[in-house]
């Protein structure tokens, strides 16, 4: 990612990314889409080729919304007992539900963090002398 020498005002990262905003002034749209990344910011014409947040946020999401959920589940089976079709109709739809919601959220603040903090691609520092 190239040097940003534009003058805006810090952004929350967490808020921006919460909100589906530029990561930059937070104003512009984060997203074209649902989870497709826009090309560059509506409002300060920032450019999000920088934008390469892999499968971090899916990842995330179903390690957390995985956690809540197999945990009330498990719950439920041991204080309740219900049948079985009772998990398949509760469960199911709210995992689904909370992962759209949740990934959403994650990516756009995954992407806000990775401008923040000027995050790129790794290199290797070869000293000159060894050329």
């Amino acid at each position: 990612m190239t040097e940003d020498k534009a003058l805006y005002p810090p952004v929350d990262p967490f808020a921006a990314g919460v909100k589906a905003r530029c990561p930059r002034c937070g104003q512009g749209k984060l997203f074209d889409g649902f989870l497709t990344p826009a090309r560059q910011c509506s409002s300060c014409g920032l450019d999000y080729s920088f934008i390469d947040s892999g499968d971090g946020p899916a990842v995330l999401v179903m390690l957390l919304i995985g956690f809540i959920v197999v945990g009330l589940a498990l719950w439920m089976e041991v204080t309740l007992n219900p049948p079985l079709w009772v998990h398949f109709i509760l469960w199911i739809p709210l995992a689904l539900v909370l992962c759209l919601m949740a990934l959403r959220w994650m990516k756009g603040v995954l992407i806000a963090l990775q401008y923040r903090n000027k995050a790129a691609e790794g290199q290797l520092d070869i000293p000159a002398s060894h050329e």
